[in-house]
């Protein structure tokens, strides 16, 4: 009776503006990432990022992250790190914390997100000679 009438429809509402932490910021979630979800909090990784895990949703969406605030609108996936990855797309049903095949060596190097497109990013220089070689003027 509840589905017919779409209470069920309501009740998920309910239940997404409580996870999300209230009117105002389920908004403002569902503008920045396009999605509005409830979950359950799975995990948080160093960089602050966060993530849920809900079964109701299919298979392929059931798992999902939301991104820190300090990313702002610019977040994309390189900033996952490769532990995370692999729980997002169901190599494993272990978290991190409790995945005991996933060593960490010194000479391991920390995860960094693509820095494409910003201030540190590497161009490389050139060390041909160009084939234009601009005209300058005599003095």
């Amino acid at each position: 009776m509840e589905k017919y009438l779409g209470l069920d429809k309501i009740h998920n509402i309910w239940k997404i503006i409580r996870t999300n932490g209230g009117i105002l910021k389920t908004l403002y979630n569902g503008y920045r990432i396009d999605a509005l979800k409830h979950g359950t909090l799975v995990g948080e990784d160093k960089f602050g990022n966060k993530y849920y895990e809900n079964n109701f949703y299919f298979f392929g969406s059931n798992r999902w992250v939301i991104y820190s605030e300090r990313y702002g609108m610019d977040y994309d996936g390189s900033q996952v790190p490769p532990e995370w990855f692999g729980w997002l797309h169901y190599k494993t049903d272990l978290i991190p914390s409790k995945d005991p095949s996933r060593p960490k060596y010194k000479w391991m190097a920390e995860h960094r997100p693509n820095p494409s497109g910003t201030p540190e990013a590497y161009i490389p220089y050139t060390t041909t000679k160009p084939k234009i070689i601009p005209w300058k003027p005599p003095q």
